[in-house]
């Protein structure tokens, strides 16, 4: 097999969505999750809808750097095209403050892990092809939790923010060697991670985000892939600043906030 795409995180959400979008848009796909169950169901859904092959290799991304050369050596005989690195993770199950996050160190070793280290070694992984190509496209799903501090997500917040530096660093870096690098940071998703919340004006399904966000692909080295997004942030952006972060209001925004979502959470269980 020859892929075309790359997708990681790629069994649910917005990496399902891009996994099948590229399919349809005519490319073989390698997926990259944790769970082998879900990675053949997703990669036997897209062969049969869009006759692209695929090809799946099991990885759970809250490793460190052992086991990339795993990775390496499935992919060494690929012709990568376009890298989406959309593997990321939160606190479980809600947003908290930083010291109330369940097993403090090991819950945010594994975000880490989850939400940087894998784009950086993934992308070392598959650049060094796509320059010698002089053709490449790669995609870092970041979040508009990363253009501000979000409190009670913290270190979500940050590793996102590093995600959209880290981007935009390398588009920088790289653009004159033909390698287009897109930073897309999306408000809310009704995904697992967002506790599939109903789509609405303000809140996308994730095919749909999806295949808006891949038409901006030429157009834009960094954006909130959809125009619904795109507003939001733009409201976000010119309200949030740093004096009303760190405002009583704030604090009230947040914990009223924490307080929504566990409700939320709660009825859905029910």
């Amino acid at each position: 097999m020859e892929a075309g795409a790359m997708v990681t995180g790629a069994t649910d959400g917005i990496g399902k969505a891009y996994a099948e979008e590229l399919a349809k848009r005519g490319f073989d796909v390698v997926l990259i999750s944790r769970t082998l169950e879900k990675l053949k169901n997703v990669a036997k859904g897209i062969e049969e809808q869009t006759k692209r092959k695929t090809k799946v290799i099991q990885l759970d991304f809250t490793g460190g750097p052992e086991i990339y050369p795993k990775v390496e050596k499935e992919l060494k005989d690929l012709d990568i095209g376009i890298l989406v690195n959309n593997v990321g993770m939160s606190y479980s199950p809600e947003a908290t403050t930083f010291l109330d996050v369940p097993d403090l160190s090991q819950t945010v070793t594994a975000i880490m892990n989850c939400n940087m280290m894998s784009a950086v070694q993934m992308t070392a992984i598959v650049l060094p092809k796509m320059v010698q190509r002089r053709k490449g496209l790669i995609i870092n799903v970041s979040s508009q939790a990363g253009a501000h501090p979000y409190p009670i997500m913290t270190i979500y917040s940050a590793t996102k923010a590093f995600l959209d530096y880290f981007s935009r660093s390398l588009y920088i870096e790289y653009k004159s060697k033909g390698i287009m690098v897109q930073s897309v940071l999306p408000m809310v998703v009704s995904t697992n991670m967002a506790h599939n919340l109903p789509s609405n004006l303000l809140v996308k399904k994730a095919n749909d985000f999806v295949r808006e966000a891949l038409n901006t692909v030429g157009y834009t080295h960094r954006t909130n892939g959809c125009l619904s997004h795109s507003i939001q942030s733009y409201f976000i952006n010119n309200i949030v600043s740093d004096t009303l972060l760190a405002s009583k209001l704030m604090e009230i925004i947040a914990k009223s906030a924490k307080k929504s979502l566990e409700k939320a959470i709660q009825q859905k269980k029910q």
